[in-house]
């Protein structure tokens, strides 16, 4: 067996026979299995899969008090024949055609093939602007504490290719909906490709986004920061910056009640001075498993670009917190510690200490 499909299927009648035939099409040539998995759906999806078996390579998994889109991907996974393992909708959102442009990139030598709308050509079609907007920050807090996707521009997509043999060896323990995140980080992988597609806008059925997906999706990244060390090093990280604040608010209230400086001279010296010391802490307690990401002078210049950003970032918002909204100078001053927090976090990891 050359490929296997899986497919995770609730109520999903109306869109599976064309689903079906046009990975027939496009996979014509190869050897391959459709592995339907079924969560008790209520209106024949089981039985039409196991009528289109009769004349397609079908295979059925009906599984009783489950429920999950990831989880019935590892279900189909354990039951697959295939030396490269497919994973899409569906819905037909993810055009089947496409699945052959991804067959293409693993026989041309890489390990995970992604169907991405966000490289150039990719789109989603008849999107709102809320929902680009709840995408793009998905994306961002998967970019932000999971290592592994800040190559990937669609880490989100769940239209994928990828070698078997790449998780073979992974414990995945997926929650929700996003399996990608899981297989990223479980998976060895050595070259990775996105193919451009758009997602088709649901002609048939009903959308399963529900406020139940995006609470998983938390529950998920947080899962995956545990098992793989990151949330230990955010902890970290975010200790450092509890004694950068220490050096800040102390030094800001010296400054301003008994040196008699302007509160945004005392702020600018008092950040500069802590971020001497988040370095050196976060160099040798945050960051030791990566200290060899360039020349000790090379990560200092570094921090202290991405600190001076964040110094930008920080006064501004105290500034306006302070000086238009005529908040307390020290509230206005943690209100912009907590943002730059994340700033410096994001941007030291991915690139000082990458």
């Amino acid at each position: 067996m050359d490929i296997s499909i899986i497919v995770p299927t609730y109520n999903e009648k109306d869109s599976l026979s064309q689903l079906v035939e046009e990975l027939h099409r496009a996979l014509s040539g190869h050897s391959y299995e459709i592995i339907v998995v079924d969560d008790s759906s209520s209106d024949g999806t089981a039985e039409l899969a196991l009528a289109l078996s009769q004349k397609y390579p079908v295979k059925l998994i009906s599984r009783k008090n489950k429920r999950g889109l990831a989880s019935a991907v590892v279900d189909g996974l354990e039951q697959a024949q295939g030396k490269l393992i497919g994973v899409m909708d569906a819905d037909l959102q993810h055009p089947p055609e496409v699945m052959s442009g991804l067959v293409r990139e693993i026989e041309a030598g890489a390990d995970l093939a992604i169907a991405s709308r966000h490289v150039e050509t990719g789109g989603s079609e008849g999107w709102s602007l809320t929902r680009r907007a709840v995408s793009r920050g998905a994306i961002f807090l998967a970019h932000l504490f999971l290592p592994s996707t800040r190559s990937i521009r669609d880490p989100m997509s769940g239209f994928f290719l990828f070698r078997r043999e790449a998780v073979r060896r992974a414990d995945l323990r997926p929650i929700g909906y996003k399996i990608l995140l899981e297989v990223l980080n479980a998976g060895q992988f050595q070259k990775t490709v996105e193919v451009p597609y758009t997602f088709r806008a649901r002609s048939r059925g009903e959308s399963k986004l529900r406020l139940r997906q995006q609470a998983d999706y938390l529950a998920h990244i947080y899962s995956l920061m545990r098992r793989n060390g990151e949330l230990l090093r955010f902890a970290k990280f975010c200790l450092v910056g509890l004694s950068g604040v220490v050096v800040n608010m102390g030094l800001l209230w010296l400054l301003t009640e008994f040196a008699g400086l302007f509160y945004l001279a005392s702020a600018a010296i008092s950040i500069e001075t802590s971020i001497i010391t988040n370095f050196t802490l976060d160099d040798y307690f945050t960051f030791p498993d990566r200290r060899r990401a360039g020349h000790f002078r090379t990560r200092i210049l570094k921090f202290n670009a991405v600190s001076l950003a964040g110094l930008t970032i920080n006064l501004g918002i105290l500034w306006l917190l302070t000086s238009v909204f005529g908040i307390y100078y020290l509230l206005s001053n943690i209100v912009g510690i907590a943002v730059v927090t994340l700033w410096n976090y994001l941007l030291n990891s991915w690139w000082t200490w990458k």
